[in-house]
């Protein structure tokens, strides 16, 4: 699931950096007289550590206390009962 997760940010991550592509010349806004980027590094549209952080955070939230006691039960019948 993990490796799931990884490829959709993967694919998120493309997705963004192709609008960030499409959009980075037309996106402006006004400081002063002058119009500016928005955004001036890619970065600041799509913070890839940050999501990969989060599927990370979500691996960790997903192991229930069942799910534990049904790995204790698979290694104990893995080491042959011992």
């Amino acid at each position: 699931m993990k490796a799931f997760n990884l490829a959709r940010v993967d694919k998120d991550y493309d997705m963004h950096k192709q609008a960030w592509i499409n959009h980075q010349v037309t996106l402006t806004k006004e400081q002063g007289k002058k119009q500016v980027p928005i955004y001036k590094r890619f970065e600041d549209f799509f913070d890839y550590a940050k999501r990969l952080k989060e599927v990370d955070q979500d691996d960790k939230n997903a192991i229930t206390p069942q799910m534990r006691r049904m790995a204790k039960i698979a290694a104990k019948v893995n080491s042959g009962g011992r």
